[in-house]
């Protein structure tokens, strides 16, 4: 429990306090734009690149030993043909991540039995810990450490996938952009907890 001032914590204190994990409940590649996405029991994120194999990421080349020179980042669009130019993303949202338990709310708003996290078309689907809190900062799933950088904000193929009013069924639970800062493997079931200045 953080320190306690005068009997109350400040905001600051309860906006950082996240006394249990989180954990990754599924992870969802997308092969192209709009190709269906596919579920899978792990999956490789790399700092320059995101997830690996969604979107048709790939991971990068090694660097040149004797060159020293940063090679450029593919990133295979679809039906892209060899040797076609590539681009380094380092944006803000190499990762997208969803709260599971947003999923019943969202079907709730949208008229549906149930959503599944397909249909979100997000990477990582998170139970335990509030995504929103974890919005600018670092923090771990498994062994990848990523930094929170926004929120997720629907777009128009919601009302495709979920229906009439699907857009609006998923604002403000669209769940959270972040950057990748180490990268490694995430497995279902991994641990989702805040980065510790100083502890890791």
């Amino acid at each position: 429990m953080p320190a306690k001032m005068g009997g109350m914590l400040t905001m600051s204190q309860l906006r950082a306090h996240l006394p249990r994990p989180g954990r990754l409940e599924w992870i969802g590649l997308r092969s192209a734009r709009r190709a269906p996405v596919l579920s899978v029991p792990e999956a490789e994120i790399h700092p320059l690149v995101g997830v690996i194999g969604d979107h048709g990421k790939v991971a990068p080349p090694r660097l040149r030993a004797l060159g020293g020179a940063a090679p450029a980042v593919a990133e295979a669009s679809a039906g892209a043909a060899a040797g076609s130019p590539v681009r380094v993303e380092r944006g803000k949202r190499q990762v997208t991540l969803l709260q599971a338990e947003h999923l019943p709310v969202i079907a709730a708003l949208a008229g549906l039995e149930a959503v599944t996290p397909e249909l979100l078309r997000r990477n990582l689907l998170v139970s335990g810990i509030s995504l929103l809190a974890l919005k600018d900062r670092r923090f771990w799933v498994g062994e990848v450490l990523l930094e929170g950088t926004g929120e997720c904000h629907p777009c128009s193929r919601m009302e495709e996938n979920l229906g009439p009013g699907g857009y609006n069924a998923v604002r403000g639970h669209g769940g959270l952009t972040a950057r990748v800062i180490a990268g490694g493997r995430v497995r279902v079931g991994d641990v989702v907890r805040p980065w510790e200045e100083g502890g890791g």
